[in-house]
């Protein structure tokens, strides 16, 4: 079984393979969808809402993070792990060590933070010490109560401007991949090719390096029957969920995942 790290996602990003992600929480997926050929596994904060039963990802704690970033590490076959920073875990850069110090010791390869230039310090000092950092950027669901609820983040000019310098400024702080959360499609490939490290998306179009989904949400499970507009549900037409998840990683491969359907335009 291939192995995945941060210098292979690099060379899929300079051959112009797409990248896959999904989130997951538990062994038994973990080795499903590693063994899938999905390259990269995320621990989720959306954990909070999926598992938990939370109206939002607010509540989730570190503790709860690593706990679930241990399961997986225990049925990964050689996916890349990353870890979400949940709720308020880098307030200040000395919180934002120590937690991601606690993820990575519970077996994630890399830890993922939401925001935007603010992180760039915290992000050196990350990178420093030895811990990849993905940068969340765009619709930044901790910060839902701010944004006024989940909405398309990039659509006004200056907006776009700012999210294509603060990209820019990341990767220049050491970010070793972005992931683009509900933007348009046009600004979103934008940012893929103003930066030379793997842009990952999740309703920001087909242009970007890979894609990402929510594994309950391809498997067409959902508490709150709430669909986003981004989501396909691979299992339809599929005999098991091995399969399905394979579909998933097909689709995205040879782009047609997602679909113009499937994303949003400025």
């Amino acid at each position: 079984m291939p192995v995945t790290t941060v210098t292979s996602l690099q060379a899929l990003k300079l051959k112009g393979e797409k990248i896959t992600m999904l989130t997951c929480y538990d062994a038994t997926f973990a080795h499903t969808a590693s063994t899938a050929g999905v390259e990269v596994l995320l621990v989720g904060d959306s954990l909070g809402m999926v598992l938990q039963g939370h109206d939002s990802t607010l509540p989730v704690s570190t503790a709860d993070m690593a706990y679930h970033v241990a399961c997986v590490k225990r049925g990964n076959q050689g996916a890349l792990i990353v870890a979400d920073l949940p709720f308020m875990a880098n307030a200040t850069v000395e919180h934002t060590l120590l937690n991601s110090a606690a993820l990575m010791q519970a077996g994630a390869h890399m830890v993922k933070v939401e925001g935007a230039a603010w992180l760039a310090d915290s992000i050196r000092h990350l990178t420093d010490r030895g811990i990849p950092v993905c940068a969340h950027m765009g619709l930044t669901p901790q910060t839902v109560n701010v944004m006024g609820g989940y909405k398309v983040q990039g659509r006004l000019e200056a907006q776009a401007r700012q999210m294509r310098a603060d990209a820019i400024t990341l990767e220049q702080a050491g970010a070793a991949m972005i992931l683009l959360e509900c933007v348009p499609a046009e600004l979103a490939e934008e940012i893929t090719h103003a930066v030379k490290i793997p842009v990952i998306g999740i309703g920001a179009g087909n242009a970007t390096d890979g894609q990402v989904l929510v594994l309950h949400d391809m498997l067409g499970l959902s508490i709150s029957g709430r669909v986003p507009k981004f989501v396909r549900n691979f299992m339809i037409g599929q005999p098991d969920i091995q399969s399905a998840i394979q579909a998933y990683v097909s689709a995205v491969k040879d782009t047609s995942f997602p679909a113009p359907e499937h994303g949003f335009s400025a």
